[in-house]
């Protein structure tokens, strides 16, 4: 605020011209005290307006305390809720992690739920054709195999689609081909086996065997002197005369330990035999019974009732089938991958087109 000095009329003009110096000396008396009064004023007025703004500083700091004060509590209350919400965050995170694998869990669950009949069907053929293919690998078992096939093209034909006739036509190829196959009753062989492996410990051997005595028996009171004399001679003369085939070598003697060594070897030699008809080794199995059946006619008597049952058995099995190639359904395995291949070309087709567009897919 500027103070301006107001001007004050001339003193010469009011006061008459004679007493010039008095005049000047008063006038510039009064202008002195006006000043002094004014620069007073003006000290004054500046004095209590800086109170007041010292005043006015002082409230502001102290309000500007107060509020860095304030803002302190603030700030430690918010970070204390900031921990907290960080917490409940992560907590909410792992819930959340938890949830999506659960929803992850569950939707699998739904797909497999919610899987079409057809699907299913075609599941259970190939499980069964699966089993098929082990049975005539691994065991050998046509019975087995032939059955699989024959539930699977029933399954198949519970459920009439056109797209399914392909596989319905590789399934019948092969079971026509395992129905042509010579059918070997390989249980029935082994136990056969076994058995003659039981009964070779009471086989007689060739040079055991005694001539055959006249067992009729006649009551002598029933015929007359003269025959009974005649049978008489007769048992007597037949005692003196033995009558061999002379077509055939004689038996070879053998002590008794070589012919325990004999009947073991034998079983042995069905032993083998069996192991190669349990593993469809045709060759060994036929070379292993025909020298059994060597042997059984060469140190056996071949005029025994028992000895002639265990050669005739043997030669059945010597014809038996074993070491037939099995076919491989490689027909009905490729016409059902052709089905099973679809299903996942639809996948990766819906993958791809979620991928184009930017939305995750879902697994079938």
């Amino acid at each position: 605020m500027s103070n301006e000095i107001p001007s004050l009329p001339s003193i010469d003009a009011a006061q008459p011209a004679s007493p010039a110096p008095t005049a000047r000396r008063a006038s510039t008396l009064i202008v002195g005290v006006v000043a002094l009064v004014l620069l007073g004023w003006q000290w004054a007025d500046t004095r209590t307006r800086i109170a007041d703004l010292q005043d006015e500083l002082t409230r502001r700091t102290s309000d500007g305390d107060n509020l860095a004060k304030e803002g302190r509590v603030l700030a430690k209350e918010a970070q204390d809720r900031l921990q907290e919400l960080q917490g409940k965050v992560g907590a909410l995170e792992a819930r959340l992690n938890d949830s999506q694998g659960q929803q992850a869990a569950l939707e699998a669950m739904y797909q497999d739920f919610s899987r079409t009949r057809d699907d299913r069907v075609l599941g259970e053929v190939d499980q069964a054709v699966a089993i098929a293919v082990q049975q005539l690998q691994l065991a050998g078992n046509v019975q087995a195999a032939l059955f699989a096939l024959q539930t699977a093209d029933a399954r198949l034909g519970n459920i009439d689609r056109p797209q399914w006739l392909p596989l319905r036509k590789a399934l019948a190829g092969d079971i026509e081909t395992l129905k042509a196959l010579p059918q070997v009753d390989a249980g029935g062989m082994v136990l056969k086996l076994e058995t003659l492996i039981g009964r070779l410990d009471n086989l007689p051997l060739a040079f055991e065997a005694k001539p055959k005595a006249d067992e009729a028996k006649v009551d002598r009171a029933e015929i007359s002197w003269l025959k009974g004399l005649w049978l008489d001679f007769w048992a007597e003369f037949s005692q003196l005369v033995r009558i061999e085939r002379m077509d055939r070598p004689d038996p070879a003697l053998l002590a008794p330990s070589n012919a325990v060594f004999l009947r073991e070897n034998l079983k042995l030699r069905l032993l083998n035999a069996r192991l190669a008809l349990l593993s469809r080794d045709g060759n060994t199995f036929r070379e292993d019974v025909r020298l059994a059946a060597q042997w059984l006619e060469r140190y056996f008597d071949a005029r025994n009732s028992a000895v002639q049952a265990a050669a005739q058995d043997l030669a059945e099995l010597r014809k038996a089938p074993i070491g037939v190639d099995l076919p491989t359904l490689q027909a009905s395995q490729a016409a059902l991958r052709g089905l099973l291949v679809v299903p996942e070309k639809r996948a990766e087709a819906a993958q791809a087109a979620a991928a184009h567009s930017g939305k995750p897919a879902k697994k079938n």
